[in-house]
């Protein structure tokens, strides 16, 4: 997995690609902690490159959103995708997230 980051004002939007699996967990954690830690607060995640998330990526995601509510911080989540959205209301974790259709949506609700 790869994760591209920029930044949109004082929004900071990572863009994983490929699999958010057991092989690979713990980086993007890190990467929200190390931006946690830099004093970026307001975070999205846009899904749209992940191809797969089991349930080690879905803890994944679930301590990233733990550690932002922890420093005062959001992450807001984009482009689910069909099979990661069954996933999300299966598991009822859609009600814990913050999800949006489209990035502009999503910068938009930090400024709400």
């Amino acid at each position: 997995m790869t994760i591209a980051e920029r930044q949109v004002g004082t929004v900071t939007v990572l863009a994983p690609a490929g699999k958010i699996v057991l092989d690979n967990t713990g980086a993007l954690k890190g990467k929200v902690t190390s931006l946690l830690t830099s004093g970026s607060k307001q975070i999205i995640i846009d899904l749209a490159g992940v191809t797969m998330i089991d349930s080690s990526g879905l803890g994944e995601l679930v301590s990233c959103h733990t550690a932002a509510s922890r420093e005062k911080g959001s992450v807001n989540l984009i482009n689910l995708g069909k099979r990661t959205t069954d996933l999300l209301v299966m598991t009822k974790l859609i009600m814990v997230f913050n999800v949006y259709d489209s990035e502009k949506e999503a910068l938009a609700s930090f400024s709400a």
